[in-house]
């Protein structure tokens, strides 16, 4: 599909938006009950949908959860099943580290672990970045024979670890293992290849163990995303686009950055956000604006919470609609129920706004009448020819 794109894509002064609320899509709390989005209060995005087109984004596959990175690969337009980001590759690149081709990355997460081994907090209690920072100080001081040690800050919880070396394999089960009460998992080679690689792993996570028995509540580490940085195609490269993120949380620079978006200040707020939007909208094409407190709130199970994060995303639309870009798409990476405090693999809610839509008979944002919109259910990675289609960036296929 990339390589049609690329024969078809021409350059013009449109403009082209693309919102992302993260988790967006969710379920009722109870059977007959309203999703989150069904229950927030959205004048600006229901204003949208009334004269345009809606429906429902499949981010893999029907039935597959996606993670984040596979999320927002096919919302770029980036096929997941062909294009597999690990995390550590995406939180290192977020911060802004210099990943070299044969490194290896792996996100880490400070955890909470009983006496008996048994994770009781897979996020440590929210620790804040300046006790992250910290903490990141102690593992700073771990040593391996034959490889450099990179332990870096992300945010909160987070952190990355890179690996530099000869004969590392990136091919690593994930230590986390997304659930409490149960132990962290060992880090297991899945080929012959990543044998020193796992090696390694375990010495580093036993020597973190020591280092952190008396803190609390992070007081153990787990490992996921264990990858080496794939080659990508960039937005400019396939799109003929000059393509800026304006993202707060490290991974989401990190997934725009690998396919050659700028990366532009990005403030603490959502206000900012759309604040720095207006600030660099001269300078680029196409803008990815990444808001995460959805996802928050749904992992976190709060229902209340995520429908008040829907309606300060809502109250960001207004200042994008302001500056009249010609094409804005709004939806999530993957859905978020607070009713199963994880992803989950329903479609997700999309909204696509031009002057060239042919309007469908929605008048509300939310799954039930996404579910009847004109764009029926359709895979993610077809977004991004459909916005640029509607922009007037695609030529003809074919006599």
């Amino acid at each position: 599909m990339l390589d049609l794109i690329k024969g078809l894509a021409i350059e013009n002064e449109s403009k082209i938006v693309l919102l992302v609320a993260d988790g967006l899509g969710g379920l009722p709390m109870e059977p007959g009950g309203p999703t989150e989005l069904e229950a927030a209060a959205t004048p600006n995005l229901d204003a949208l949908v009334a004269d345009n087109v809606c429906g429902l984004s499949l981010p893999v596959a029907p039935g597959i959860t996606p993670g984040s990175g596979p999320g927002h690969l096919g919302l770029f337009g980036y096929d997941p099943l062909r294009y597999s980001i690990g995390r550590g590759v995406l939180e290192a690149l977020g911060i802004d580290f210099d990943l070299g081709p044969d490194d290896v990355a792996a996100r880490g997460n400070f955890c909470t672990v009983g006496p008996d081994g048994v994770i009781t907090d897979r996020r440590a209690g929210r620790i804040s970045t300046d006790v992250c920072r910290r903490l990141v100080e102690k593992l700073r001081t771990i040593r391996l024979d034959g490889v450099e040690l990179f332990p870096e800050p992300v945010r909160d919880y987070r952190f990355v670890l890179v690996l530099r070396g000869e004969g590392l394999g990136a091919e690593v089960e994930d230590t986390d293992p997304e659930r409490t009460g149960v132990p962290p998992l060992e880090p297991v080679a899945r080929d012959a290849a990543s044998e020193r690689t796992a090696a390694l792993l375990r010495r580093f996570i036993e020597q973190a163990a020591a280092l952190l028995a008396d803190e609390h509540p992070a007081n153990m580490i787990t490992l996921r995303g264990i990858a080496r940085r794939p080659p990508m195609p960039t937005f400019e490269e396939m799109y003929r686009l000059r393509a800026g993120a304006i993202a707060v949380y490290p991974m989401y620079r990190g997934l725009a950055r690998l396919v050659g978006m700028s990366i532009l200040p990005a403030g603490s707020s959502w206000a900012e956000q759309v604040e720095r939007l207006r600030e660099n909208w001269r300078d680029y094409d196409f803008f990815f604006l990444h808001y995460k407190y959805t996802d928050a709130a749904g992992e976190d199970g709060d229902f209340a919470r995520k429908v008040r994060c829907i309606e300060e995303f809502d109250t960001g639309i207004a200042g994008v609609i302001e500056l009249r870009p010609d094409v804005v798409m709004v939806t999530g990476d993957h859905s978020t129920p607070a009713s199963w405090r994880s992803h989950s693999w329903h479609p997700v809610p999309v909204l696509l706004a031009a002057r060239t839509c042919r309007p469908d008979a929605a008048t509300r944002f939310g799954e039930d009448q996404c579910l009847r919109g004109g764009l029926g259910q359709i895979e993610a990675k077809y977004l991004m020819p459909l916005a640029l289609a509607h922009a007037g960036r695609l030529g003809k296929y074919g006599a």
